[in-house]
């Protein structure tokens, strides 16, 4: 089954170490011994790591002799916040329509004089 670009990108942000690489990519190109400074792991494992985030199209490498640098490259991330965006967008929808049935629900409730409206547990 082919996987699509958006399961991509969730599965290499599902890792916390893949998204402290993007993290650090954010602030410009860096070389994979310079990702694998801040964590307890060899090379070969955060190359690991690099090579989920580039299938995903998260990352692009270039070379430049010896010189092979990463950087970030944002359109998957895009790609991702519009479909949250979306998905955020109908939810709150919803919760608002549900908010306004439960104020409409409390407004048609008889007043009870002899109860003063705190919960009596």
């Amino acid at each position: 089954m082919a996987e699509d670009e958006l399961s991509l990108t969730f599965a290499a942000l599902a890792d916390p170490t893949r998204r402290a690489i993007l993290a650090r990519l954010a602030g410009g190109e860096a070389t994979v011994n310079e990702l694998a400074a801040p964590f307890e792991m060899t090379g070969q494992a955060v190359s690991k790591h690099l090579k989920v985030l580039e299938r995903a199209g998260l990352i692009s490498r270039s070379r430049t002799a010896q010189y092979r640098p990463c950087r970030l490259e944002p359109a998957p991330l895009d790609a991702a916040t519009d479909w949250i965006t979306r998905y955020r967008r109908i939810w709150t929808d919803r919760l608002d329509g549900l908010e306004r049935h439960l104020q409409t629900l409390r407004a048609d409730r008889p007043v009870d004089p002899d109860h003063d409206g705190q919960d009596d547990r």
